[in-house]
């Protein structure tokens, strides 16, 4: 149950109930209706902006039309009172009932709580890592792969159909690179001396397996030859070693994709031409001559006829080129001939998730993806900014095996998957990260991992001692949580009741964050009440002569535990039972 829909709804019906009896204009936008807790809690439980959006549609005084509203909440179930504050907020007590039901409805759903029907079953794209096939992952790809993974698990809990997409950069430039790279460690497999690895080949020992792969596989077959005869062989080769060497890293991240998409493919299947041909017939493609970028002098820059795309005519500053000199496509290209084959795969809504180094490209890809699928597909580009490694707040170094970067293998190895994929979400992804490796070991609640952590295990433990002390009670089945009084109590439960709009509200946003967020404070709420039970013992969760007590407090624990193992879950954090 969904609290804040649920009296979110009791107040759309109070306006149409006006509606109906012509206090209030038909038509109205209740679109902007929106139910969340109050900031402060002494002001209610639940606080609506109704008639804040709606006073100048329905042509009254914000207040006059809380007023209105107000009256007939005030017989709405499960409402103590309805109070008017401020500009027109309407603020709503509950029944102390309507929270004891609400973790009733936890302890029933169990790890289903705070599921969705948001999203009606409409697909979405979630497309995300997406690194160049050139080598393993580093930390640099760590973040926005669990950004996401954990924004594809949000929308799948939100009721949506979620593609997680993998998009394979192996048609430029870099790939031939690669190519070349291999070759030296091909030699190399074969005993030849290969020296100092060139500057701008791939130095990473991560390529001498694939030296030594090609070397059993094709002998001293492509010694001799010329390149023009081995690049092509070994281009294909590596690219798949170094494909696999992804999926591999990706599944020790735990990490899955249901689709990779090949830009090579679109290439060499004719999708680009294609597409480019759609946005031809519609003059949004012709030959022309930019004018010189920013900051560039006109005698700095030769200018040039072009093949370019209309950018401007969705919002971009300048129109963009769509082929190199040489007549190959550019990147640019196969992105318009890749986004539209998204589309064409039933999905409306993309969202790609990129590097803190591409925020530039973001305005042109969203006009072609308007263009080209004529409006119809909407995207959304989160981009991840960097991650600093640190230890006592100093930046630090790893080792770099693989060449000029600290892979997410040695990330995990060193601190753990959970704690790596749990400090990803301790900030916006739009903000830098640190990553520092001293406090992720403290056993403190400014380490959120292992305060988090620590709140499940706990839960465990006095299920535990609980079962010491009654064999009888079940993790508090059939208990009577009208027991459950206290004010620190029902706070607790209030929180509880906030997570299925907290996973509502970041799958609508795209910020996988604040389930990190919200876990922290449940974990701090539950902590301070075994705290209080610790200082008095009449709040204490297990009541040595109170077996009814013990049995509703036993419930609320395990709600607790509940929500804190369905919230790490989503995160890809196995919750702890013990901490050792």
């Amino acid at each position: 149950m969904n609290i804040f829909s649920q009296y979110r709804d009791e107040i759309i019906a109070a306006v149409n109930g006006l509606v109906a009896q012509s206090a209030l204009p038909a038509g109205l936008d209740l679109s902007r209706v929106a139910v969340d807790p109050p900031r402060d809690p002494s002001h209610g439980d639940l606080s609506s902006n109704a008639a804040m959006v709606l006073a100048k549609p329905a042509g009254m005084r914000p207040r006059d039309l809380a007023a209105l509203i107000a009256a007939r909440l005030e017989s709405a179930n499960g409402v103590a009172a309805a109070e008017i504050a401020g500009p027109g907020f309407i603020n709503l007590r509950l029944d102390a009932a309507v929270w004891r039901r609400c973790l009733g409805d936890i302890l029933a759903k169990g790890a289903a709580y705070g599921d969705s029907r948001v999203g009606n079953g409409k697909q979405i794209n979630v497309e995300f890592v997406s690194a160049n096939p050139t080598g393993p992952l580093h930390v640099g790809h760590a973040r926005g792969a669990v950004f996401g993974d954990v924004l594809a698990a949000l929308l799948d809990k939100s009721g949506y159909r979620v593609v997680r997409e993998y998009y394979i950069n192996d048609a430029g430039e870099q790939v031939d690179v690669l190519a070349r790279s291999a070759y030296l460690r091909y030699r190399e497999a074969l005993g030849h001396a290969i020296g100092e690895i060139p500057n701008g080949l791939y130095p990473g020992d991560y390529l001498r397996p694939v030296g030594k792969a090609l070397a059993a596989k094709f002998g001293d077959r492509w010694l001799d030859a010329p390149q023009s005869e081995w690049l092509p062989v070994l281009r294909a080769f590596t690219i798949d070693a170094m494909m696999d060497l992804i999926r591999a890293d990706l599944a020790a991240f735990g990490i899955h994709h249901d689709v990779f998409i090949s830009e090579r493919s679109l290439v060499e299947d004719g999708r680009v031409d294609a597409a480019l041909e759609m946005l031809a017939a519609r003059d949004l493609i012709y030959r022309g001559t930019l004018a010189p970028p920013k900051g560039k002098r006109p005698d700095d820059w030769e200018p040039r006829e072009q093949t370019l795309f209309r950018a401007t005519a969705f919002g971009d500053e300048v129109d963009r080129p769509l082929q190199k000199s040489d007549g190959s496509w550019t990147y640019f290209a196969s992105d318009i001939a890749y986004h539209l084959d998204k589309y064409q795969r039933g999905s409306v809504k993309l969202i790609d998730v990129w590097g803190a180094d591409h925020g530039g490209y973001i305005q042109r890809l969203k006009a072609a993806t308007e263009a080209v699928t004529e409006g119809k597909a909407a995207l959304d580009v989160k981009i991840c900014q960097i991650v600093r490694l640190m230890d006592k707040g100093e930046p630090i170094k790893m080792s770099k095996r693989a060449g000029n970067f600290v892979t997410l293998r040695e990330l995990i190895d060193e601190v753990g998957l959970g704690v790596v994929r749990f400090i990803m979400l301790t900030r916006s992804n739009d903000a830098p990260l640190d990553f520092d490796f001293t406090k992720v070991a403290e056993q403190s609640r400014d380490n959120p991992v292992f305060y988090v952590q620590y709140a499940h295990a706990r839960c465990h433990s006095v299920a535990r001692m609980a079962a010491d002390a009654f064999p009888e009670i079940t993790n508090g089945d059939a208990a009577d949580l009208d027991l459950l009084r206290d004010p620190a109590e029902v706070s607790l439960i209030k929180l509880l009741a906030q997570y299925p709009r907290v996973i509502e509200a970041a799958a609508k946003s795209h910020e996988p964050h604040r389930i990190a967020y919200y876990l922290y404070d449940l974990a701090a709420a539950f902590h301070g009440l075994w705290t209080k039970g610790r200082e008095h013992a009449g709040l204490r969760f297990i009541v040595d002569d109170n077996r009814p007590l013990t049995a509703s407090r036993l419930a609320l624990v395990r709600g607790v535990r509940i929500v804190i193992a369905s919230g790490l879950n989503l995160m890809g954090v196995v919750p702890v039972e013990e901490l050792r």
